[in-house]
């Protein structure tokens, strides 16, 4: 899952990062409107985290014309403005699709993204499988034919993807965009390295093959 974290207050953007990237999640930070609004443009983010009080462009701004795009993220308002009146207007006339009030418990904001990437036409099964793989997602367990398999949250992210992928190689390009955050160099030796640690966990270097140009894939 890829976030924006659009906040202008930066030790708590990067307080909001760095737990979210430890629950398996891409992130990146913006501290303006107008950023947020030309990254959301590039990238195609599963949820935008959105100061409604930011500089050079305000969030209920931004919020009004991602609304015009023909995929916007989904939005979670994160403000100080905690009035019933304020949330009315902020998922009412803005069109925000969730509303968080500060202080707030990281907790409560982790769940609340999750729910948020969660809403799709047709949701993938919370459990997959996979040649004796087992993958909850909602407890964010692995087991290899039974056995609890303890993984880094990159190991379960990238492992996640392939489950999902249903034997189909997943480009290496995917996995970055997807797992890391745009301060990766793409040329660097990380997802090589998260997929070898992740095989010794799975029972051996031949359950994810390497197909050359095309990527990851698990073995069947």
């Amino acid at each position: 899952m890829r976030v924006l974290v659009a906040e202008d207050h930066h030790v708590l953007a990067r307080t909001i990062a760095t737990g979210l990237r430890r629950a398996s999640m891409a992130v990146d930070i913006v501290g303006s409107g107008d950023e947020a609004e030309q990254r959301c443009l590039l990238t195609d983010y599963d949820v935008l985290v959105l100061d409604r009080d930011l500089p050079v462009m305000s969030g209920d701004e931004v919020c009004r014309r991602l609304r015009e795009l023909r995929d916007p993220p989904r939005i979670l308002m994160l403000t100080a403005a905690d009035s019933i009146e304020d949330k009315v207007y902020g998922l009412e006339r803005l069109g925000a699709d969730d509303y968080l009030a500060k202080p707030f418990d990281f907790a409560e904001l982790l769940a609340r993204i999750r729910s948020l990437a969660r809403r799709a036409p047709k949701p993938p099964p919370v459990v997959l499988h996979h040649e004796g793989i087992s993958l909850d997602r909602a407890r964010r367990e692995v087991r290899v034919d039974g056995r609890l398999v303890e993984l880094t949250p990159k190991e379960f992210a990238v492992l996640q993807m392939l489950m999902e992928a249903r034997g189909q190689a997943v480009p290496h390009r995917e996995l970055v965009r997807t797992i890391w955050d745009k301060n990766l160099d793409p040329r660097t030796s990380a997802v090589r390295a998260t997929v070898s640690r992740l095989r010794a966990k799975l029972g051996g270097p031949d359950t994810i093959l390497a197909d050359t140009g095309q990527g990851y894939r698990l073995c069947d």
